[in-house]
């Protein structure tokens, strides 16, 4: 017997869906015991030289009436995409999704209304694209309290700091490359500004939070577009790097932020380059782990969105576990008040008063626990010359 589903939006995501489910039938009827049939593809375009031209149907009306169990929403934004994930839902078909913006922002109200149909909505490529998190939250890891996510979670940002310290270029060469290349939209703001980072971490905290919702607007979020070649260059001069890092920390108030980070080369996320993605993951019982892999790209998130597919093919469209979130976002701690370590450039004979603190090399200084209020105070003191999150 077959699972009817249908496919929303046919672009780089939803085309891969297709090709996978499609070259991978076999091992998937075989380790699910049926068939996945994609029976429409919902698109405002046509595809006449695709294989799968004939799947195509412009007719939302006639995807929604008809048999289908799992809608693949593959849109994208919040508009669209919203409209039609809640009429799926609303008619009990389970959805999953890649799309981290709906996730992020209406996430509460999707799941409350999967739940109230007794459907699923799933978004395991919303995060960290072919890699394995959301699940890993959710099931292997469950029975531990996370108390902290810190990861590079987008993959044009990585690439673009990449290339400015492999190649000594700056940032905006580094942009055209990764657009040239693919790795950039036409419109990279998003991805530059933080933005995309900020979503994702909205998601990974809300889970490691027990479903308590931490909104992507709550979270303070800065991007890359201010990072030199003069700051890669002190980077190494220190044995660090700079990633774009976005952090989760546990507590009555959760500490959460995106910020580019120096990463001591101590650190796993030092060597993770180029479109990569990593996470790293502390629990109470388990200690550390780190998930990596490709964060983006049409097969790799393909991959992720089949997975999700698969598990809801598994349950018959029932939730397997409780994955509800709170209807209004918890309050987190305030940016400023939000104790961090940072790295100051300055003359490192000098003493920094009332921190703890350790030179890292003549013009460098490591500056622990101080609140991001006093930071513009301590700098002009000290004269330093700019100042960055540190992470070891």
């Amino acid at each position: 017997m077959a699972i009817n589903i249908a496919i929303l939006g046919f672009g780089t995501v939803g085309s891969g869906v297709a090709e996978t489910l499609d070259v991978n039938k076999d091992v998937i009827s075989k380790r699910i015991g049926q068939e996945i049939n994609v029976k429409y593809i919902l698109d405002i375009r046509d595809f006449p030289d695709s294989r799968f031209a004939d799947l195509v149907t412009h007719d939302a009306d006639e995807v929604f009436g008809s048999d289908i169990k799992i809608a693949v929403e593959t849109i994208g934004g919040a508009r669209i995409a919203y409209e039609y994930t809640k009429r799926a839902l609303s008619a009990g078909i389970s959805v999953v999704t890649s799309n981290k913006e709906l996730v992020s922002t209406h996430g509460p109200e999707l799941i409350e209304i999967a739940y109230q149909n007794n459907c699923c909505y799933y978004f395991e490529a919303a995060v960290g694209g072919g890699i394995p998190i959301i699940r890993p939250l959710y099931k292997c890891l469950a029975a531990n309290k996370i108390t902290k996510i810190a990861g590079i979670v987008n993959g044009t940002t990585n690439y673009i700091l990449s290339q400015m310290k492999n190649e000594g270029i700056d940032f905006d060469t580094a942009l055209k490359q990764a657009q040239a290349n693919g790795f950039a939209e036409a419109n990279p703001s998003a991805d530059i500004e933080g933005i995309d980072a900020q979503r994702k971490i909205s998601i990974l905290s809300t889970i490691a939070n027990d479903g308590a919702y931490i909104a992507p607007d709550s979270i303070s979020a800065e991007g890359i577009s201010a990072v030199t070649t003069d700051d890669m260059e002190f980077a190494a001069s220190i044995g660090c790097d700079i990633k774009l890092i976005a952090l989760y920390e546990a507590g009555e108030k959760p500490v959460v932020y995106v910020a580019p980070t120096l990463v001591d080369k101590s650190n796993l996320l030092y060597n993770v380059c180029g479109v990569f993605n990593a996470i790293m993951v502390d629990g109470n019982s388990l200690g550390q782990a780190m998930f990596y892999g490709q964060g983006a790209g049409t097969l790799p998130t393909a991959s992720a969105v089949c997975g999700d597919i698969l598990e809801v093919a598994a349950t018959n469209g029932k939730p397997a576990e409780d994955r509800s979130w709170s209807k209004e976002s918890v309050e987190v701690m305030p940016y400023d008040e939000i104790c961090a370590d940072i790295v100051i450039r300055a003359d490192a004979s000098k003493a920094v008063e009332g921190y703890e603190s350790a030179a890292l090399s003549d013009e460098a200084v490591l500056v622990k626990g101080i609140k991001h209020k006093d930071i513009a105070d301590l700098v002009a003191k000290t004269g330093a010359k700019s100042w960055m999150h540190y992470l070891k």
